[in-house]
């Protein structure tokens, strides 16, 4: 039996599309390079992990002149790569909180982004319970990521669903004996919402 329906956010709710973004200013080998040269993904990572966003972009782009620009827009125009809802997420998000299930978030997030992130998408307000990693300083798919949501909600194994675009993280959930759900669109993940006993067919 689920007891609680977590759900990854990136991809999942919102999608979070830097290579469009730069795409769009560097055309595809431009941004390639400068995702090469500056190594921004993993200084993400680690905002992820729990660096200040600001502090942490503007530093690297002292440490990178060739490419100042276009590194501290990563924070100065993070909204823009993140202001697209995934179609149908919120409403299958409605559909299960409207059933009273308890909803989760776990998701790798800056502590700064994600209030950015929460008044782009209203729909990351509604959650029981966050576990986001700058939080808690953890990131997925560290297996204690997913042993501080137990911890915090109480609820272990099979009565979680895990919803994520990442198979690793997946796999790591489903390691600790989770349900879980690769999510790729608002429609398959209904269907195993339907399948679960979650939602009514």
């Amino acid at each position: 039996m689920v007891d609680a329906v977590v759900w990854d956010i990136g991809n999942v709710l919102g999608y979070w599309r830097p290579e469009a973004y730069y795409d769009a200013r560097l055309g595809a080998e431009g941004r390639l390079q400068f995702f090469e040269e500056t190594g921004i993904e993993a200084v993400n990572v680690e905002i992820d992990r729990g660096l200040p966003a600001r502090e942490t972009i503007y530093a690297h782009a002292e440490a990178h002149p060739r490419w100042a620009d276009e590194i501290r827009l990563w924070v100065d125009d993070w909204a823009e790569m993140f202001k697209t809802p995934v179609p149908g997420a919120a409403e299958v998000f409605a559909e299960v909180k409207a059933t009273g299930i308890r909803m989760l978030a776990l998701s790798n997030f800056g502590a700064e982004t994600f209030e950015i992130a929460k008044g782009l998408h209203p729909v990351l307000t509604g959650f029981d319970e966050t576990y986001v990693s700058a939080h808690l300083g953890l990131i997925k798919p560290d297996p204690a990521i997913y042993a501080a949501l137990e911890d915090g909600s109480g609820l272990a194994g099979a009565s979680l669903l895990f919803a994520d675009d990442k198979a690793e993280n997946i796999e790591a959930a489903e390691a600790r004996g989770w349900k879980g759900h690769l999510y790729e669109g608002a429609a398959g993940w209904r269907a195993r919402l339907v399948a679960e006993g979650v939602l009514p067919a």
